[in-house]
């Protein structure tokens, strides 16, 4: 085997990254996609927050809630963030990232270090995340799929603190 048969594997690609943190630090509300019984999706709107690294994202919800069922169930989950504004121009101008994962209730020190984290993003939702009926769900990222220019899409993938992309058409 010679070097040029080994696959280099992602390189940075340090503008989609920046591009990603932009868009995932700017927005402040996700449509999060979970698994039903019976296979369906089902979509959810909800506020999240980000950590530094866009290693996890983290979000509310009631434990009495059929997403808080479907992710007890089943905890692999896409979310979408976009910066489309509703007009022509988005076709162009606006970005929207996949995010896939899997999603894990936080829970005791960590869970009250990640509520302030949250309410910081989200004050009006200081309340409903204090709750005690209220879960502090957190999204381990798996892959990024982000697209700009309607049909530009490059895969970000968490990389042990760092970011990589990849060539979907290399996949």
């Amino acid at each position: 085997m010679s070097p040029s048969d080994i696959d280099p594997g992602p390189e940075r690609d340090d503008e989609s990254v920046s591009r990603l943190r932009r868009l995932l630090t700017g927005q402040r509300f996700a449509v999060l996609a979970t698994r039903q019984e019976g296979g369906h999706p089902y979509t959810s709107l909800l506020g999240y927050g980000v950590d530094d690294q866009l290693q996890r994202l983290v979000f509310a919800t009631l434990r009495t809630t059929r997403k808080f069922a479907n992710l007890q169930a089943e905890p692999r989950v896409a979310l979408l963030v976009d910066d489309r504004d509703n007009v022509e121009t988005d076709l162009q101008e606006a970005a929207a990232a996949t995010v896939l994962g899997r999603a894990e209730e936080i829970v005791g020190a960590e869970r009250q270090r990640e509520v302030a984290r949250f309410v910081a993003r989200h004050p009006a939702m200081a309340d409903f995340v204090s709750s005690p009926g209220c879960a502090l769900m957190g999204v381990a990222v798996e892959a990024y799929y982000l697209v700009t220019r309607f049909q530009n899409v490059i895969e970000i993938y968490p990389d042990h603190g760092d970011l990589r992309t990849a060539d979907p058409q290399a996949r």
